[in-house]
């Protein structure tokens, strides 16, 4: 059970619902700065919310969102009534984002973290051509493809769901490896990785298949190589009501036809 909460920040995304609800609760419970509250109150969509938690990453701050967007799979269901005890209620979530480290043909070095995914797409009309290594190991010399990702179990209802990738329990020690649109080998799906498995993707014939990296919402042009881990430190921490869990909603996913 979470701490009772004494502070508030009320953070909306654009949209007309969500802002009308941030000032409604805000009013009724009283809102500070994101660096003075006791829980940040995200109301918005899945996308807000992971934005939220990218802007408070290593804070401590305990993020709760409820839904005013439109999926809201990562989301609590939106209700004004005992907000503090709610929140006094609800469980807690670690979140780990993932490091990328991507390395550019003109030779330059980016690092970023992305909760969702990191992603490697083709740039051209050419199909991209890459080989995966996992803890220094070769495992795929060539896949050739429109792109693979790794997803973490927070990103895996995310893109990596609509590639067909597996979804994670949050608290799963995995990463999911999938690919995007495989042409050789056809047959090949992916994999499920542990938590701890350090992935690097070099790119074949660079100049004439040329593929881009995505961290979440920062892209490179033209990587060459790209190394991609769980991050050993940022954390983020995202609460769920005790009755709209994430596992729960996790086993509702699967079992939909």
């Amino acid at each position: 059970m979470a701490r009772r909460p004494r502070t508030f920040a009320f953070v909306s995304s654009d949209t007309g619902d969500a802002r009308r609800a941030q000032k409604r609760l805000a009013k009724r419970y009283g809102s500070v700065a994101v660096a003075d509250a006791d829980v940040v109150v995200a109301l918005g969509g899945d996308g807000f919310l992971l934005q939220t938690l990218r802007e408070t990453m290593g804070s401590g701050k305990r993020v709760y969102g409820m839904n005013r967007g439109t999926i809201g799979f990562l989301m609590n269901e939106y209700h004004e009534d005992r907000l503090p005890e709610r929140i006094a209620e609800a469980s807690g979530e670690t979140i780990r984002p993932l490091e990328m480290v991507a390395r550019t043909a003109d030779g330059r070095t980016a690092k970023a973290l992305a909760i969702n995914e990191v992603s490697l797409f083709r740039q051209s009309y050419q199909a991209a051509k890459l080989r995966i290594t996992i803890d220094g190991q070769e495992r795929l010399a060539e896949l050739i493809c429109d792109g693979i990702m790794v997803a973490t179990p927070a990103g895996s209802t995310a893109y990596n769901l609509s590639a067909h990738g597996p979804i994670l329990p949050l608290d799963a020690q995995l990463l999911a490896l999938t690919p995007v649109s495989p042409f050789r080998p056809r047959r090949w799906r992916g994999a499920l990785l542990s938590n701890r498995a350090r992935v690097t993707f070099d790119v074949l014939e660079e100049a004439k298949r040329p593929v881009n990296a995505v961290a979440d919402h920062t892209e490179l042009k033209s990587v060459v190589s790209v190394a991609v881990r769980e991050s050993p430190d940022a954390t983020a921490t995202l609460l769920f009501d005790p009755n709209h869990s994430w596992n729960e909603r996790i086993l509702t996913e699967q079992f939909r036809y």
